[in-house]
């Protein structure tokens, strides 16, 4: 682990395979979402799955387990009523009602840590099932 960047709440670290990975996707595009996920042992926020430019939202959708938790940030693409493109960044704190009650605490103590490291984050969606994060909420809120 070359450099990471501690969490002083829960004492969870973020590998800067994090923060490079969400810099790649912000600046360079090469990158259309990135799932992270809290590794218990390490105490380390790891990259879990990135998607390719090309990818869409189910892609990310479908990637999200049904039963345990997960962060992700998906760069939505969109054009305003003024024909201008556009860009927000949304972050996705996905906690399924089948997921332990250890790890929806622990993700949710770790999330605040985890966005702090990644600046420029637009929007925030909390979902604990799919409609809660439906392809429809998050055109409305970047509107």
């Amino acid at each position: 682990m070359a450099m990471a960047f501690k969490m002083a709440t829960t004492g969870m670290w973020v590998a800067d395979e994090c923060k490079n990975s969400f810099m790649e996707m912000k600046w360079k595009k090469v990158h259309r979402y990135i799932v992270f996920k809290i590794d218990e042992k390490s105490k380390l926020v790891t990259v879990d799955k990135v998607g390719a430019a090309g990818e869409g939202y189910s892609d990310l959708t479908a990637s999200l387990p049904d039963d345990d938790c997960r962060y992700a940030v998906f760069d939505f693409d969109f054009v305003t009523v003024d024909n201008c493109r556009k860009s927000k960044i949304f972050f996705i704190a996905w906690a399924p009602s089948a997921s332990k009650i250890r790890a929806k605490m622990l993700y949710a103590t770790s999330k605040d840590g985890l966005r702090r490291v990644l600046d420029g984050i637009h929007y925030e969606v909390q979902a604990t099932d799919p409609t809660e994060m439906g392809f429809d909420i998050i055109q409305d809120r970047a509107k």
